[in-house]
């Protein structure tokens, strides 16, 4: 069980820092705020989140970003109990594998939903998706490392 609330904390710590890099990226750059989480969640529901117009958009807006505090957490979780299992690679690695995992858990379900395809994405959108997710990576690990001294 600690495990799981250590992976918790860690997830939740990553996830503030993907979000603060991600709203950076946003405020530098001026770009709108990405809309396939909302996406995501519809298909994911199938239509049937309730209300209409505003209402149901910004339900929808608030749906895809708790979706995003979910795959966060739940990966800090993962990567907490592969730990405690006795794979502990290098505090670089261990980052980089965890961010690649929140990635491809972010990424996959929009991919196979049909709500983007990042076979078609620029390199500017893989940097905008990639650093905020390494970033992530680097600090939902180095939580779980400050949790061993």
């Amino acid at each position: 069980m600690r495990s799981v609330v250590r992976g918790c904390a860690a997830g939740a710590v990553g996830t503030t820092v993907l979000n603060a890099a991600t709203f950076a990226d946003m405020a530098l750059r001026a770009r709108p705020s990405s809309q396939t989480p909302a996406q995501t969640v519809d298909k994911i529901t199938q239509g049937t989140v309730p209300g209409s117009g505003d209402d149901r958009e910004n339900r929808l807006s608030g749906l895809g970003g708790l979706s995003g505090i979910a795959v966060g957490v739940g990966t800090g979780v993962v990567v907490s109990l592969v730990r405690h299992a006795g794979l502990r690679p290098p505090w670089w690695l261990g980052g980089l594998v965890t961010g690649a995992l929140a990635m491809t858990a972010t990424d996959l379900p929009m991919a196979r939903l049909g709500v983007s395809d990042p076979a078609g994405w620029s390199a500017t959108d893989w940097v905008s998706d990639a650093v905020p997710h390494l970033m992530y990576g680097l600090a939902t690990y180095g939580a779980l490392l400050e949790d061993d001294r």
